[in-house]
């Protein structure tokens, strides 16, 4: 019926508008739909489905568009100016309004949803998107959850992590297939299907007829934009295409997430083959159909692909497939498999990369079945779909619309087979792809999901032959690049492997390929298919040998070698992830006995294809000199599966063994790689450049170890055990090209070796061939034990933390990690070491270290050696072990690695040991022992340690037969020649029975070497001493040698003659641990054990009493020798006694510079004596090191740092810490600051009063101000500027900035960026000015008004420009500009003098106030802090006092005069029209303090100081009076004006506080500052009724951080001490020290600050005039004039905001929070720790004037200091000025360590110790002197 209708209904010609006026449309489509419903509703509803096929035609034409996007905007323009878009927005609005059936399509979303069975969670995400993965549930190890999922399972202690998805990946919750059910969420664990209601047939009527058509319409869509033109298209055509489709993919995309029921329908669309067939077909009469049908079979051409129907084309192919064979550079064979467009591409790479010379090789695929490369047939929407999606390249909208789909299980599966139908496909597409990153990520998101469900990876694999597929697609891939392989015979060469620089390997672009094969062979099921297929095993032993002998290494023997290639990386990543990791997969199947099959099958056809390279190489016996590849996959995977064989399967090892000739092949390569290495180590290579010593780095690599080096060894190991020994054992000396070192003759020529070589390469020997003997891994150890051992060695070559130990540890041996095992045999064999912090020193992680009884028993250096990357490492861990003894008492001296006894061997390997009793062994073994005693040239100690191993072992591993003679065997007489001659001779004969050549060859080989060897001029004679003087045995050497060792004739005594229990109880510890003698000891006791025989041989040669060893005569020369050594060893002991001394020297220099409060009182004071000395400051200049006092031609300098501050703004009033806010609900409000309260307080009084006083009134710098510190060192301003020319020509980078000014102190290396005069002047006049006065404070007051009225009283007369003025200027030029202008700028009327003389007086106000909270906020703890040192005010006060005296204050406002003078009422009114002053009540006392003391002429006198404060004190005590009466209620108020009044006339009413109060309150109840109370005044009025303690608290309370300020300063000024005091007793302690409390004040009865009191006029009088000032102006503002009395004084201390205890709360609400400022999710959101403000780091929208967010912030919030923590990356950076640094992380994982960029997604917990280090260095502004990496942010952060 639908074909008719679509064919009735031709609807091309039609207009494309549809017919309705404009403005009914909305309402019409609605009518429109319901019309269409209802008539689809009818039993007969032909004329129905007619009538919307017109409609559907005439919406969804595919003409117009694309049309208009081919065409550019004139043809959107011509089409009725709606724009490309606006049809499109047309059909989807038809589209929408149709499913809906004419009601809304919102109301039809909710209602469809309402049907959803959702068991499955399904959500797709893309790359970045954070996810959740738990081992612990996961039953496929690809397992992911979504966020929200996993937060509402249950998964605590399990093993998880969180992740950030490469290539992004979909959500398995309530996927049984996938994971474990308990780990389901509480939204998926409901099975519910059972509870929904089926769904009404007319819901979803509509959709089953549009659908089709709109998908088919998407469909041409793609055909009509994808041209294919000559050459690849371009990305722009495509993306712009996909641009245009957005909207309708979208939209297909909502669809899916309407749930189950949605997804069903569309599922029977998208898979229904009649649909298909009917729309697309291109019959019929639609022009526009047909040229779209067309357009889709030709690109079906173009990708390489025949469509079925066209036989003949087929037909064709098919001979032409088979016929030729191997053809190089033959395209024309492989026309079919290769397209046009390789050949092309084939061209062009191989110009580059300098591999033009090699030739690529082609293989025809004559074998394989061309219907899987080549052949596609759609047969429905979804296959043709993904033709599209993989021609467009994957475009991610797509992919989550096909992934979305995934939860319906009928289309899991149709989507499945499609997938694996088009895989060829996608690899060609892949391969030619520019983006193929993007792609290959795009393409593993699809497979994951499909491959890792057991389940349908079995049914894919019966039904589509998905095992095939696979293959051939790997081996096709990889047939693209080969090239013929140079090793062995490079002329005749047959093999072909990868060309590893070839961009396919280099750029890893096969991955998605291997790792989905890596997947699919995870399954069981699927791998004992693999397994079982004979034909599947041989093609891929085919591929793996394309990998065998891959990047073949040639020795460079004359020049360097000039281009050194890094096709290495791509080389060993290649044999990992293609073939390794397969083999592993694959082995993880063969674990138990009914597996046997399997394995047999893999090494029947491995051992076939070794055959076949040997032959293909030309292999006969002896490898090519010269060459090496590490990679022989064939070889690896033969022994991996042997070994597996033999530990699990129960198999005879012998039944899968080939025969000896194919041993003798098959130990060559891998015998070769341990001789390269060695090679390698011995610089032999060095001409090959660094990569060469990489390659042998990456072999051994805890990566790759598993891969690579263990099966080479272990695979050595099955051969040695197989092999005769002596061919073995000669053919190891002879591939480590020593044998010609094994000669008793004192020297002797190396026909194959240089001399500077032997000795390490036969250590090298020795060496591989104690690991050959001595290593269990696959030879019967169980895998706890490996597990164990791997461990061991790790731990003891360093501490480790727990991440890189995971790491270290490579886990293909089918141990899962973060398995039980694993921390239980962590825990068994290490402790762990808490983290530590050094306050300033480096951040330490928590580190696990080995136990004591590990060093003691299970330090094995053999393993030790086998899996050191550097060889710094086992020198690392004999230093450890070294330690470790030393420590313990065990041994003093330099010890030898000891000798571990080994796990037993596997019965199938007995026949390795047979080496260690061959002749061979013995001859070299006694060859080396007789050397090293006699001294010859080349041998190091580390051969004997190895020959004496080899000798241990040789005793512990007895042969059975032999036990009785054999060591006795040893001790025949041998002669040296003749039996090392016969090592290869033996080696040959032995060679040559076995091949059954004519003897003349092989005699012909053998003789010429013969006669070479022995004809070395002059060694003849030698020779024959050699065999006369030699009558020793091995015993006799040991003993000899043990008397060489310990330097003493006849040492060795046997130790079982005193004590015969020795032989009964043979381990004793004793021996253990120790040096050679030691070991010597140890062999001998254990030869004396094995036999009697031994043990009476070594009784007879002790009792001999050897003759002793002939003095040296000393030759002349030697005495010379001698000499210089006496003489050198002299001058050392002279130089290191200079060192001493210049280091103690440079000690006390460090001390005293630190420990000075200021550089002016080094000298002591000297108070008594009656004429002092005049002895001026004596300062020293770290750059000429000239020493002298500071004078005003030639100035010195403090070095000083300033930086802007906000520190004392983020003080807060309340204890309460602040929160870093993780919910919407909880927000930071600044009001409560600092730097807030100060501002709001500022603003009020210049609102009301003169601009000029209040700048006087209070101080700024709380936000913004000028912290100056000095690192206490002193250099000439004149050294100081020729220092930064220097600097500034230094082109360095340096981490500063030379021209803001910005330099390193010359001697401490410490961060500066000015130099701070010093004031000249000498130490005597603070003398002068401190002995006490007994002036009284009348005459005190008047001289201190005189002096504030004198301008420029100082000893420098600024009118004359000296030197040290000009400093002064440039120093305060400095301050300003630390700052910027808005913290500089608060007066009404910019630049007016009065905002200078503020920020001065301030400068010193913060630098006090800092220094107190460096202090712990009080003074109680005394002396000179830390924060003392770091102090330079003494300086600082000289600088400002300069400055504030130009500005004199007007006399007539001084407030000197309103402090210590009465007025005459009338002058006090003032006259009306001008704002007032403000009251002296409002002012801030500490303000005052500092503007007295800054306007009197330096230096000042104590007295003078005594008077200021005590003037200045009553005033404070009247504000704390005014304070408290405001705070408290009326009727406390009227009791205490009662009280006081009684006692206004006793002797000391000034002094007692009720008295006061009383009178304040009367004064103050005269204006209108108490009235219209009312009840919202009694809320804010604390509740406790006021006792006299707590007022008196309150009173000390406001007191005393003046106090504490005056104290600093008096401190700072005069040098005096500061005394140490309780808490409770700081009032009275400072007091005192001020000079406020009278000396004889009694201390018994309590203390009462009133008693400090010291009024300089009448009390009574100047309370009325100071209340007097505010009465007029609380009669018009009650309200503001009480908000200024209350003064908060009572800051607590500056903390970083409290964060919470897990990081993942911080890390889920702030990684997808939005920014307030662009409203998108910033790509690297950080958080601000002082405000907790959210900001985008380095993101451009959020950029201002170029600034980005972070360093606009740290501008705003710390006045230039930011610290703000990375939300993804969980580290804290902090910004500084122009620079910043990467501070490290406060959150560590449960094992100490951090998790940077949350790499391993580990839960992290905060550690408190770290956050303390943070805020303290925060605090005390040392984040420049702590952190030493900084860089220049540039603005863009």
């Amino acid at each position: 019926i639908m074909a008719a209708a679509a064919a009735a209904a031709v609807g091309g010609q039609q207009p494309s508008q549809p017919e309705l006026p404009a403005s009914g449309l909305a309402l019409d489509k609605a009518a429109t739909a319901a019309h269409l419903k209802a008539a689809l509703s009818r039993p007969d509803n032909r004329a129905g489905a007619e009538e919307l096929q017109a409609l559907l035609e005439r919406v969804l034409s595919a003409e117009r568009p694309l049309a208009a996007a081919a065409g550019g905007e004139e043809a959107a323009a011509a089409g009725g100016g709606g724009g490309p878009g606006a049809a499109e927005e047309e059909a989807l609005e038809w589209c929408k309004c149709l499913l809906a059936g004419g009601g809304g399509y919102d109301e039809f979303c909710a209602a469809v949803r309402a049907y959803d069975p959702a068991a499955l969670c399904g959500l797709v995400w893309t790359a970045n998107f954070v996810a959740y993965r738990c081992r612990t549930c996961g039953i496929s190890p690809c397992m992911s959850l979504c966020a929200e999922c996993f937060h509402q399972g249950d998964h605590t202690g399990h093993d998880f992590n969180m992740f950030r998805s490469q290539a992004g990946g979909a959500c398995d919750c309530g996927d049984s297939n996938v994971m474990r059910e308990s780990g389901f969420c509480k939204r998926h664990q409901i099975k519910s299907s059972s509870n929904i209601p089926c769904v009404p047939k007319d819901l979803l009527m509509m959709s089953e007829f549009v659908l089709p058509r709109f998908i088919f319409c998407l469909i041409q869509y793609l055909r009509e934009g994808y041209n294919e033109p000559a050459d690849v298209p371009s990305e722009k055509d495509l993306n712009k295409v996909l641009q245009l489709l957005e909207p309708q993919i979208s939209f297909l995309e909502d669809l899916t997430k309407m749930g189950g029921a949605m997804r069903s329908v569309l599922t029977q669309v998208l898979t229904n083959q009649q649909n298909y067939k009917d729309l697309t077909s291109g019959h019929g009469e639609n022009a526009c159909a047909k040229k779209s049908h067309e357009k889709y079979l030709i690109a079906l051409k173009s990708s390489g692909l025949t469509y079925p129907e066209d036989k003949l084309v087929y037909g064709m192919q098919e001979p032409s497939a088979g016929t030729s064979t191997l053809a190089v550079q033959g395209f024309a064979g492989a026309a079919g498999t290769l397209g046009q467009v390789d050949s092309s591409d084939e061209d062009d790479q191989d110009g580059s990369q300098g591999l033009g010379k090699r030739k690529r090789v082609k293989l025809s695929s004559g074998t394989k079945d061309q219907s899987i490369m080549d052949v596609l047939k759609h047969k429905s929407f979804l296959e043709e779909l993904l033709f599209w999606t993989i021609k467009y390249e994957f475009p991610q909208k797509m992919v989550t619309f096909l992934l979305n789909m995934l939860p319906d299980q009928e289309y899991k599966v149709a989507f499945t087979k499609t997938f694996v139908q088009h895989y060829a496909f996608i690899m060609k597409t892949l391969k030619k792809s520019h983006e193929s990153d993007t792609m290959s990520n795009r393409i593993v998101h699809i497979s994951v999901q499909l491959f890792s469900n057991e389940e349908l990876a079995r049914q894919v694999t019966e039904e589509c032959q998905l095992l095939d597929i696979m293959v051939t697609v790997l081996l096709y891939m990889m047939e693209s690049c080969l090239i013929k392989s140079e090793l062995q015979d490079e002329e005749n060469s047959l093999h072909v492997v990868v060309n590893c620089g070839e961009a396919l390997l280099k750029n890893n672009t096969y991955w998605p390929l291997v790792s989905d094969f890596i997947n699919i062979l995870s399954h069981q099921s699927v791998a004992k298919r693999f397994l079982e297929d004979h034909g599947l095993l041989v093609t891929w032993m085919n591929f793996v040998s394309f990998f065998q002998g891959m990047n073949l290494n040639k020795r460079e023997l004359n020049e360097h070698v000039e281009f050194e290639s890094q096709t290495y990386y791509a080389a060993f990543a290649a044999e990992l992830e293609a073939c390794a990791q397969p083999m592993w997969g694959l082995l993880s199947h063969c674990k138990v006995r009914e597996t046997q099959e399997y394995t047999r099958n893999v090494v029947r056809y491995c051992l076939e294809a070794l055959q076949d390279w040997f032959d293909a190489i030309n292999f006969v016996d002896e490898p090519a000199p010269n060459q090496v590849t590490f990679h022989l996959p064939l070889h690896r995977y033969y022994a991996m599966f042997l070994s597996k064989a033999v530990k699990c399967q129960e198999l005879d090892l012998d039944s899968v063994l080939p025969d000896q000739e194919m041993l003798m092949k098959l130990m060559i390569h891998p015998l070769q790689i341990q001789a390269s290495l060695a090679e390698i180590h011995s610089n032999m290579w060095v001409r090959n450049g660094l990569q060469i010593k990489g390659q042998a780095m990456t072999y051994v690599q805890s990566h790759f170890c598993n891969s690579m080096i263990d099966p080479d060894i272990y695979l050595l190991q099955v051969c040695a055990s197989r092999l005769d020994p002596d061919y073995f054992i000669s053919s190891v000396f002879e591939r480590f090209k020593v044998v010609d070192l094994l000669t008793m003759a004192s020297q002797h020529q190396n026909t194959v070796l240089d001399a500077e070589h032997e000795r390490s390469m036969l250590e090298g020997a020795l060496t591989f061939l104690v690991i050959l003997l001595s290593l269990r891994l696959h030879l019967g150890m169980s895998d706890d034990e490996i597990l164990r051992a791997e461990m061991v060695a790790q731990l003891c070559m360093n501490d480790r933390t727990h991440s890189s130990l995971l790491d270290l540890i490579s886990f293909y041996n089918g141990i899962i990690p973060g398995s039980y095992s694993f921390e239980s045999v962590l825990s068994a064999v290490a402790d762990f070491k808490a983290p530590v912090f050094e306050p300033g020193g480096s951040m330490q992680q928590g580190m696990y270290t080995p136990k004591a009884e590990v060093w003691d028993r299970e330090f094995d250096p053999v393993m030790v050696i086998l899996r050191t990357v550097y060889r710094r490492d086992v020198q690392s861990a004999m230093d450890r072990y070294t330690a470790f003894l030393k420590q313990s008492g065990k041994f003093p001296g330099n010890p030898w690695p000891p000798y571990k006894k080994r796990t037993s061997l596997h019965p199938s390997y007995k026949g390795l040991m047979r080496l260690l009793h061959c002749k061979t062994l013995h001859i070299v073994v006694f060859t080396l022992l007789y050397k090293i005693l006699m001294d010859h040239q080349n041998l190091s100690e580390h051969v004997l340690c190895m020959v004496l191993y080899l000798i241990e072992l040789g005793l512990e591993n007895s042969a059975e037969e032999e036990s009785d003679e054999e060591v006795s065997n040893r001790g025949q007489p041998l002669s040296g020649s003749t039996q090392v001659f016969s090592l290869v001779a033996e080696r040959r004969k032995k060679f040559q029975e076995i091949i059954n050549r004519s003897s003349s060859e092989a005699n012909q080989v053998v003789r010429p070497k013969t006669s070479n060897k022995w004809s070395a001029p002059g060694s003849a004679p030698q020779l024959t001493t050699a065999i006369l003087e030699i009558k020793e045995s091995i015993l006799s050497l040991l003993i000899k040698l043990h008397h060489k060792l310990s330097g003493k004739q006849n040492s060795y005594y046997p130790p079982w003659l005193d004590d015969m229990e020795i032989l009964i109880q043979p381990e004793i510890p004793k021996y253990s641990h120790g040096d050679g003698i030691t070991a010597v000891e140890r062999i001998l006791l254990k030869a004396a054990l094995q036999s009697r025989m031994n043990k009476r041989i070594i009784e007879e040669i002790c009792r001999k009493v050897t003759p002793p060893v002939p003095p040296k005569k000393i030759t002349a020369a030697e005495k010379k020798t001698l000499d210089k050594e006496e003489r050198r060893q002299k001058a050392r002991e002279r130089q290191q006694k200079l060192l001493a001394e210049f280091a103690s020297r440079q000690k006390s220099f460090m001390e005293t510079a630190m420990d000075v409060d200021s550089p002016e009182s080094d000298i002591p004071m000297e108070i008594t004596t009656a004429e002092p000395q005049v002895s001026e400051a004596v300062y020293d200049c770290v750059i000429c090191g000239q020493s002298g006092p500071s004078s005003e031609d030639r100035p010195t300098g403090l070095v000083v740092l300033l930086q802007a501050s906000s520190v004392l703004g983020q003080c807060r009033d309340n204890v309460e810490p602040k929160k870093l806010p993780i919910t919407e609900e909880e927000q930071i409000y600044p009001w409560d600051t600092c730097a807030a309260v100060h501002d709001v307080r500022l603003s009020l009084l210049q609102r009301y009063f003169k601009d000029s006083s209040c700048l006087l009134a209070v101080s700024i710098g709380w936000e913004g101000g000028v912290y100056v510190q000095t690192c206490g060192h002193t250099l000439h301003i004149d050294c100081h500027k020729s220092y930064m020319e220097s600097l500034r020509n230094d082109q360095v980078l340096q981490g500063f900035s030379v021209d803001k000014g910005e330099f390193t102190c010359p001697l401490c290396r410490q961060f500066a960026n000015s130099v701070l005069p010093c004031y000249p002047g000498s130490n005597v006049e603070n003398n002068l000015w401190q002995r006490p006065s007994n002036r009284s404070i009348q005459d005190l007051i008047k001289e201190v008004e005189e002096l504030q009225g004198r301008p420029g009283a100082f000893p420098v007369s600024i009118s004359s420009e000296t030197n040290l003025s000009k400093e002064m200027e440039s120093v305060m030029k400095d301050i300003k500009n630390t700052t910027q202008k808005k913290y500089r700028d608060y007066s009404k009327t910019p630049g007016s003098p009065d905002n200078d003389f503020l920020f001065m007086y301030s400068v010193a106000r913060t630098n006090l106030e800092l220094e107190l909270i460096h202090r712990g906020g009080n003074l109680c703890s005394g002396g000179a802090s830390t924060a003392g040192k770091r102090s330079c005010l003494n300086q600082l006060f000289h600088v400002l006092a300069l400055h504030m005296r130009l500005y004199s204050i007007d006399s007539e406002y001084n407030p000197w005069r309103k402090l210590t003078q009465l007025e005459e009422m009338n002058s006090l009114l003032g006259n009306e029209e001008q704002q007032p002053e403000v009251p002296i009540l409002y002012h801030d006392v500490t303000s005052l303090l500092l503007i007295q003391i800054l306007m009197m002429p330096q230096p000042l006198r104590k007295d003078h100081f005594t008077c200021i404060v005590k003037v200045l004190f009553t005033l404070l005590y009247t504000q704390a009076l005014a304070a408290l009466s405001v705070k408290c209620n009326e009727e406390d108020r009227s009791a205490w004006k009662h009280v006081g009044a009684l006692k206004k006339n006793t002797c000391d009413a000034e002094k007692s506080y009720e008295v006061l109060l009383s009178f304040l309150i009367s004064e103050l109840s005269k204006g209108k500052l108490y009235h219209e109370e009312g009840t919202q005044e009694c809320a804010m009025v604390s509740p406790i009724a006021w006792s006299p303690e707590s007022m008196e608290k309150y009173l000390q309370d406001f007191c005393l951080p003046f106090l504490r300020i005056t104290s600093l300063l008096q401190h700072h000024l005069f040098g005096e001490d500061l005394p140490s005091c309780q808490e409770e007793e700081e009032f009275s302690v400072l007091a005192s020290c001020l000079g406020l409390l009278p000396t004889f004040y009694q201390t018994e009865h309590p203390f009462i600050s009133a008693s400090c009191l010291d009024w300089p006029v009448p009390a009574f009088d100047i309370i009325t005039q100071w209340c007097f000032e505010i009465k007029s102006f609380t009669e018009r503002h009650a309200e503001q004039g009480k908000a200024l009395l209350i003064q908060e004084s009572r800051w607590k201390l500056p903390h970083l905001l409290q964060l919470p205890e897990n990081y993942n709360t911080i890390f889920q609400y702030y990684h997808r929070k939005t920014c307030s400022v662009c409203t998108k999710v910033p790509k690297d959101p950080a958080v601000c720790l002082v405000c907790g403000t959210f900001v985008c780091l380095k993101g451009l929208c959020c950029k201002q004037q170029s600034y980005c967010e972070c360093v606009l912030h740290s501008q705003n919030c710390g006045a230039g200091t930011g610290i703000f923590l990375l939300i993804n990356a969980s580290v804290i950076i902090i910004i500084r000025g122009h620079r910043f640094c990467l501070w490290g992380s406060v959150y560590l994982d449960a094992h100490g360590e951090e998790d940077r960029d949350l790499r391993r997604g580990k839960p992290l917990y905060i550690c408190k110790e770290r956050y303390k280090v943070l805020e303290q260095q925060w605090i005390s502004h040392t984040f420049d002197h702590i952190n030493k990496r900084w860089g220049p942010h540039y603005n863009g952060l």
